[in-house]
């Protein structure tokens, strides 16, 4: 089974930046897309960047402008480059990747705090 494994968070101030990995334990397969999302506290986790395997984006109007998503397969790691953060974003992050027939694999996320 593939594990995730992500690093990169931690405290920043807001308007700094931040960059996420999150690394495969092997290489994936029969990709379908691969995200990031966010939980806050008392918050539903929220998608903030999906990457199909066609190269297809998608990020909400919060994120958009501000995260970019991107993967290198030759590390098996994809990342998430965060410019202008805000107290907002203060969350776990988590990645996730759909392969196969619809296999999701989570990875255990990494704390993002942003101070004001």
């Amino acid at each position: 089974q593939v594990q995730l494994v992500e690093s990169g968070g931690g405290l920043v101030q807001a308007g700094g930046s931040l960059r996420l990995s999150c690394t495969a334990s092997s290489r994936i397969f029969s990709l379908i897309a691969m995200g990031w999302y966010r939980q806050a506290p008392g918050k539903q986790r929220e998608l903030v960047a999906r990457l199909s395997s066609s190269g297809i984006t998608n990020y909400p109007d919060s994120v958009k402008g501000r995260f970019t998503i991107s993967r290198d397969s030759a590390k098996n790691t994809m990342y998430l480059q965060m410019n202008t953060l805000k107290p907002e974003d203060t969350a776990i992050y988590y990645c996730n990747v759909v392969f196969g027939i619809s296999t999701i694999v989570w990875g255990q996320g990494t704390l993002v705090t942003v101070s004001s």
